[in-house]
């Protein structure tokens, strides 16, 4: 068994205005002035790097709008306010995304998850694989069911009610879909794709129900889910301690307002006859904008981000198919496969963090060296 160097040369401390390098040595640091420019140049920078591509992707997603809706003839100009919101939301996940990419250690997860799913000797090796960790890891989360069936229940009314949601309302709003009756007044009806017929219905049998009320089984979805997470951060201890309103308690009113105010819409046109319909849509609205401008700054975000942590399953998966297992070079104990642990320490070395060593230590061992360390340059014991 050996020893980590931390461990061995825990009393060596490095000189005033030094560094320790990876190999023990010591490094001098850079003026604190030059420090300061190179990294103000490097925010500039990304800064730069992110604005340019939100603004292709804003100006991309304008473009698929116009040709979507035949040169607008399709657009419904009522719908104006929630088409601007997209736009704003696709620079805002473009320019967040970069920003995130940008950093040492998101842009290795970046480049080694999306690597592994498009690549095409992992499809080889296990065909499967991909399908199945999308659907289980993806879809279904099944990780959340391992901390608690209700958190899981509750995550998948939000996901799949937020889902369906999104694939009615978005390409409604960029004038794609269309529901056009060629009597004028129905009950027959046909929804078109960029102006091409895909399939026709009749509004009074259950699949116009379906169409027509798509939206409000979204909210029956949500409301239920975004209810149990807001309850549970308010009741919760350890919710409580480290949560945000902005960050953790918005996002869940702003499902919650939406839902509501899209079902009051429903009933009013149905029993009140379009009573408070217009102040009802105008708060609808404002919820629905205000949630889409949010998603790249706020806790959405991860939904951007999820599918490359997919690709980092799909790399750990492969690398134990490959029997490429690391153990704990203390007490041998299996960690993670090879490719994960050599991943793990270039990321820190990235970040400049020089005790990647210790990524070869199981998470026990690592307690009882540093306890050793401690111990052996600590008085044992206060007198």
């Amino acid at each position: 068994m050996t020893e980590p160097p931390e461990a061995s040369a825990a009393a060596a401390q490095p000189a005033p205005g030094a560094s320790t390098g990876s190999a023990g040595t010591a490094v001098a640091l850079p003026p604190s002035g030059e420090s300061d420019r190179s990294g103000a140049t490097a925010r500039r920078s990304v800064t730069a790097r992110a604005t340019a591509a939100g603004v292709i992707v804003a100006l991309v997603l304008i473009v698929a709008i116009v040709l979507g809706s035949r040169f607008l003839e399709n657009f419904d100009s009522a719908l104006l306010p929630y088409a601007v919101a997209t736009v704003f939301l696709a620079f805002g996940v473009a320019y967040r995304y970069t920003v995130w990419v940008s950093a040492p250690g998101a842009r290795r997860l970046f480049k080694k998850g999306w690597g592994s799913l498009f690549s095409a000797e992992n499809f080889r090796r296990a065909p499967t694989a991909l399908p199945k960790m999308i659907a289980t890891y993806l879809g279904f989360q099944k990780f959340l069911g391992a901390r608690s069936h209700a958190r899981w229940a509750a995550h998948q009314l939000i996901f799949w009610g937020c889902i369906l949601a999104s694939l009615i309302t978005f390409p409604l709003t960029w004038g794609w879909f269309t529901f056009t009756s060629g009597s004028g007044s129905g009950p027959g009806y046909e929804m078109r794709i960029w102006g091409f017929k895909i399939i026709g219905f009749d509004s009074l049998d259950i699949l116009g129900w379906l169409m027509f009320h798509g939206l409000d089984i979204a909210a029956v979805l949500v409301i239920p889910g975004a209810s149990y997470f807001l309850w549970r951060r308010m009741k919760d201890r350890g919710a409580i301690t480290g949560q945000r309103f902005g960050y953790d308690l918005v996002p869940l009113i702003a499902l919650i307002v939406i839902s509501v105010t899209g079902l009051l819409l429903t009933f009013s046109s149905i029993f009140l006859h379009g009573g408070g319909y217009e102040f009802l849509a105008i708060l609808h609205m404002v919820a629905v904008v205000f949630t889409l401008i949010y998603i790249p700054f706020g806790k959405f975000f991860h939904i951007v981000q999820r599918p490359a942590a997919v690709g980092m399953q799909l790399f750990k998966y492969t690398g134990r198919q490959d029997q490429e297992v690391f153990h704990c070079r203390r007490c041998e104990e299996p960690i993670d496969t090879t490719p994960y642990v050599e991943n793990l320490r270039g990321t820190m070395r990235d970040l400049s963090l020089d005790f990647d060593q210790w990524a070869e230590y199981c998470p026990r061992c690592k307690r009882v060296l540093r306890g050793s360390a401690y111990l052996s340059q600590v008085k044992k014991g206060f007198k």
